[in-house]
């Protein structure tokens, strides 16, 4: 007998039961929580996401970007044109297939990642190391275990 064999359906479709709740509150939370810090920047929370990976790899197309960030590109381009416009990111036809965006850091963008560098700590207030790496990396496992096979 599995574990679901032994609740009532009903039981199933408690709020206290469901793991999307709170992954789905914790996000919520993890925004707001960021929110202040990020505005001091001038920066939403996904402008830093999209900071964070250009940071480790650029230029890099839209199409590269939104896999890293599991976003679609109707999402990515408008916040991508906002970036550009402040300033923070280029966006050029890559010269080997025009079909393809490719997305660079500007020198204001390059020069954010030391005005952020206080950013993480923002969750690893009272925190430990080893917390906050064990609970990224459970997280990180239901990411692939939910994230559809080519």
């Amino acid at each position: 007998m599995t574990d679901r064999a032994q609740y009532d359906p009903d039981d199933l479709l408690r709020l206290d039961r469901q793991v999307c709740f709170p992954l789905y509150a914790a996000t919520n939370l993890l925004t707001r929580l960021y929110g202040p810090v990020l505005a001091e920047l001038g920066l939403t929370y996904p402008q830093y996401l999209v900071l964070l990976v250009l940071w480790e790899i650029q230029p890099l197309s839209v199409g590269d970007l939104g896999r890293r960030l599991y976003l679609d590109s109707g999402t990515l381009t408008p916040l991508l044109k906002r970036m550009e416009q402040a300033g923070l990111v280029t966006r050029t036809r890559d010269p080997d297939d025009e079909r393809r965006v490719l997305i660079d850091l500007t020198s204001a963008g390059k020069a954010m990642k030391a005005r952020a560098s206080h950013v993480p700590a923002t969750l690893a207030a009272g925190r430990s190391t080893e917390d906050l790496d064990a609970l990224r990396d459970q997280v990180n496992e239901l990411v692939r275990t939910l994230t559809p096979k080519a």
